[in-house]
């Protein structure tokens, strides 16, 4: 059932859609004609009676009508549906922050910190228990660049600046001249995307990729952060009596933008060094801003002795009494101070990334050299009664500098384990110790313990290695110069050993000058997550290891690539049984274990709602710690605007704390053995597809866009890890990406449908199915997301694809077949749900995909000719059309809000 509150909230999306459609209709009248507006109605009108109808005819009539454009109008036409699907995201997500719908929720399950709190209390657990969690809690949030982030930033400013007009008419009232304003605004705006050319030209650089993750940082998160503390800090005092404390940061921030070279060749040590020093300048700049609020407000002369004493250790100074003067205003006195140091250090920054010389003067370098005398500043306040005046922006800044430190995102570094291993046999090669690579895994790791014990360098200080080693061994020596706060973890990619682990420890030791960071092995396939308990029980069971990393070991899930590999549904126990075995095996070895999820924003990938998907991890893996990366698109749908950073935020929270103190009930051994067998099914399945049908590869080339895709200048990283061979070396976003194009979506679900049908026809098997559906929140959020994706497939729009680039018959019965699996896996599905309709209990969320389909749909339609036509030119179409074809793709992916 749907709410009058809810239906309410939907009109007033709908009636944003409506206002910004009119609005994109204007424009493309005033600068195509009003004749031009008319076809794309009609095509809309066509669209629409296509999806009404049931006959095929009506949905041809669409596609003749498309095919019979000229070629001059093709590329407006892609132009006009993918502008109007960016103005529905807009005025969604303009929604969604309004009224803190951030995620998707079935009615009455959106969490909320109050009751969350209020039920943990009800459990049993203390006050001092939930405030212990909460000052406790490490979530780190890992900004990530990966090629998902279809729009460019000229047009994301664009569309935040309508949003804000948005807010504007809503507000005006009694303001005629407030709304006529505002309305103008929007206007113009529009107008400005719609001759914006929405294509970039160029691949982003890593550095620009930097730069985007900044920005988020600049215009959407400083206010977050502190608005979020403050917020927590108020609901914790109504409910427990006490206030959050000060060096409490329940929510932190990590990237990966400029740190993660696996695969990519354009981040180099180099790179990596000019994103730390551009963090180091913004952050700077950012709380210089704030400085200057703080000397503005903070006029009062009352003080502590601790604060005065410290101005007068400076005024005992010369060169600081010159700079500071004996302001009768201690504050100021004390914030000119800090003022100026943090210039030099812009200064310096800004001095380094253009290479030239370097003023000698005393720089920001950590976290608590800008903390301290801000934290000084907070306790004289409170010291001399003026609390109120304490907790306002100046806890503000205190709380900045307790997520963000002086970088705003620690940097993460990621690597391929090979070549760590590569480097280290170019190494022993030149040593004449033999062929590290040629060593068994025992003899590889006797040797990385030894080296690591010795008080004698390995490394040659003059070996003349080769390129591939020496970029290996800078990167090391880039982040072992930098501050130990301003990196996070180093991830090894296809982690499978012990020694992949050791290698890095290694090597950091060798050329990173000590630094001493976390190694978190990535397990990614089938294979390597069944395997991830046994080598970090082998790893931590060496004294020399352990000498190293202490008592604290952090591991990462890899959900893209292991889908890719067996299919999503055995990816997914794979995942579930590989986080219980960590935790059993940190837990004997008395190791603080931290769980690391490279999830995506699709299903396929790992995707969904973040509250759902942390509550159904076993118990115990969430223990108060987590990473979790932010990806693409969903780094702007989740945290590009305040409002919704600030609920975002809010969500991972909740869920972590819950999971921390109700974590879920382990699974009953009925359902371990239920799961097994469907794993098994849905893998054979996956398997005989993807790996064993010999037509499946040129299906996939011939069905969907993939060759074009290397094309769309997503992100810096290439869409292969090899350019050589085939699906094996395709990129999991590029793999996701191409089959949600044809909206056949079939990596997230092949498999399930067999698992699923086999069981329902067994005698009890669709009873314990519904079981597990409604105690175990693994299966149930598994089932959900998977009906959120069916929901978004379309089996007739992949037979159009395959009726206009598909010739082979056994290519042709190849895609019925996969058709005919979604069809079936659809009706298997319904049956367990026990409904007559997918998201029959999230009707708004079946209507928003509803009403978007008439605008997709000529998309696709668009896109399938744009194909066909580049194939029959051999790739030497018109720049109008090859960009016309860019178009669709970034078009689809805005109106089902997902590319990989």
């Amino acid at each position: 059932m749907t709410s009058d509150h809810d239906t309410s909230l939907h009109e007033s999306l709908r009636e944003n859609v409506r206002l910004l459609g009119d609005s994109l209709g204007r424009t493309i009248a005033n600068d195509m004609g009003s004749d031009f507006v008319d076809r794309i109605e009609a095509i809309r009108a066509l669209a629409k009676q296509g999806r009404q109808r049931a006959e095929a005819s009506d949905r041809h009539a669409l596609i003749d009508y498309l095919r019979a454009l000229p070629d001059d109008e093709l590329l407006p036409v892609t132009r006009a549906f993918n502008q109007f699907l960016n103005f529905s995201n807009i005025a969604e997500q303009h929604y969604r922050a309004r009224f803190r719908r951030v995620e998707d929720y079935r009615p009455g399950t959106q969490p909320d910190l109050g009751e969350l709190i209020e039920r943990i209390a009800a459990a049993g657990k203390s006050p001092r228990e939930i405030v212990d969690a909460l000052a406790g809690m490490r979530v780190d949030l890992v900004l990530t660049a990966h090629p998902t982030e279809v729009i460019r930033r000229t047009l994301i400013q664009k569309y935040d600046a309508i949003d804000e007009c948005l807010s504007r008419i809503e507000t005006s009232g009694e303001h005629p001249e407030v709304l006529q304003r505002a309305q103008g605004r929007l206007e113009e705006l529009i107008a400005q995307s719609w001759h914006t050319d929405e294509i970039r030209h160029e691949r982003p650089t890593p550095v620009d990729e930097a730069k985007w993750g900044f920005a988020v940082i600049e215009n959407a998160l400083w206010q977050a952060v502190p608005t979020f503390h403050r917020d927590l800090d108020a609901l914790l005092l109504d409910a427990t009596g006490e206030r959050l404390p000060l060096d409490a940061s329940p929510i932190r921030f990590a990237s990966w933008m400029g740190g993660d070279r696996d695969g990519n060749p354009n981040v180099t040590a180099a790179v990596t060094q000019e994103v730390l020093l551009l963090g180091r300048w913004m952050a700077a700049d950012l709380y210089l801003r704030d400085l200057d609020q703080l000397r503005a407000e903070l006029s009062m002369w009352q003080a502590n002795d601790a604060l005065r004493a410290e101005l007068s250790m400076w005024q005992a100074n010369d060169a600081l009494r010159a700079e500071v003067g004996d302001d009768p205003e201690p504050y100021r006195a004390l914030l000119k101070q800090l003022t100026i140091r943090l210039e030099a250090t812009r200064a310096w920054a800004r001095a380094r990334l253009d290479g030239e010389p370097v003023a000698d003067a005393p720089i920001i370098e950590t976290r608590a050299q800008l903390h301290a005398p801000l934290l000084t500043c907070y306790r004289s306040l409170c010291d001399v009664g003026l609390e109120t005046i304490a907790n306002g922006v100046l806890l503000d800044t205190l709380r900045r500098v307790g997520v963000f430190g002086v970088t705003l995102a620690k940097l993460d570094v990621r690597q391929d384990g090979a070549r760590h291993a590569q480097c280290l046999d170019e190494l022993t090669r030149h040593l004449g110790i033999g062929g590290y690579l040629a060593w068994p895994e025992a003899q590889r790791q006797q040797f990385l313990l030894d080296e690591l014990a010795s008080p004698r360098p390995l490394v040659p200080p003059r070996w003349a290695c080769s390129a591939e080693a020496r970029e290996v061994l800078d990167t090391f020596r880039v982040i072992g110069r930098e501050q130990r706060e301003a990196l996070g973890t180093y991830i090894i990619s296809m982690a499978q050993q012990p020694s992949d682990v050791l290698a890095v420890a290694l090597l950091m030791k060798e050329a990173g000058e000590g630094l001493n960071l976390p190694i978190a092995p990535l397990f990614e396939t089938l294979d390597d997550l069944d395997r991830a308990g046994a080598v970090i029980e082998r790893l931590l069971a060496l004294p020399g290891y352990r000498a190293v990393a202490g008592d604290y070991q952090e591991v990462m899930i890899g959900y893209s690539d292991s889908a890719k590999d067996a299919g999503q549904l055995a990816a997914a126990w794979a995942q579930y049984r590989a986080q219980e075995r960590l935790v059993e095996v940190c837990r004997e070895g008395g190791v603080a274990l931290t769980l690391f999820h490279g999830r995506g924003g699709t299903v396929g990938r790992g995707g969904g709602p973040a509250h759902a998907a942390i509550l159904s991890q076993p118990p115990g893996s969430v223990n108060g710690s987590l990473r979790v990366t932010e990806q693409g698109e969903m780094i702007r749908f989740k945290f590009g605007q305040p409002d919704i950073a600030l609920r975002s935020m809010e969500i991972y929270t909740c869920a972590v704390l819950e999971a921390t103190l109700l974590p879920p009930p382990a699974p009953q051994p009925a359902w371990r053995e239920e799961m097994e067998r469907l794993a098994d099914i849905a893998h054979a399945a996956y398997v005989g597809v993807v790996r064993e049908n010999p037509d499946f590869v040129d299906y996939f080339r011939a069905v969907t866009p993939e060759s074009a895709l290397g094309r769309l200048p997503l992100g810096s990283r290439p869409a292969k890890r090899r350019q050589e061979g085939g699906i094996e070396t395709l990129r999991a976003i590029p793999w996701i990406f191409a089959w949600t194009q044809i909206r056949l979506m079939l990596p997230a679900w092949l498999g399930s449908g067999e698992a699923f049908a086999t069981r329902v026809a067994e005698e009890g098997g669709l009873a314990r199915l519904r079981e597990m559906r409604q105690q175990w929140p693994f299966f149930r959020t598994y089932l959900d997301m998977l009906e959120m994706l069916l929901a978004k497939s379309d089996g007739q729009i992949a037979a159009y694809y395959e009726e206009r680039l598909v010739d082979a018959p056994a290519l042709r019965e190849l895609g019925s077949s996969l058709r005919q699996r979604l069809v079936d896996l659809e009706a298997v599905l319904l049956r367990i749900l026990d409904q007559r309709t997918l998201l029959e209990d999230t009707p708004l969320i079946r209507q928003a995909i509803e009403v978007r389909n008439p605008y997709i749909d000529p998309l696709h339609g668009l896109q399938a000719e744009l194909l066909q036509r580049n194939r029959d030119a051999d790739g030497d179409i018109s720049p109008a059309l090859s960009r016309a074809l860019m178009v669709t793709m970034a078009g689809i992916a805005a109106g089902l809000r997902n590319t990989g």
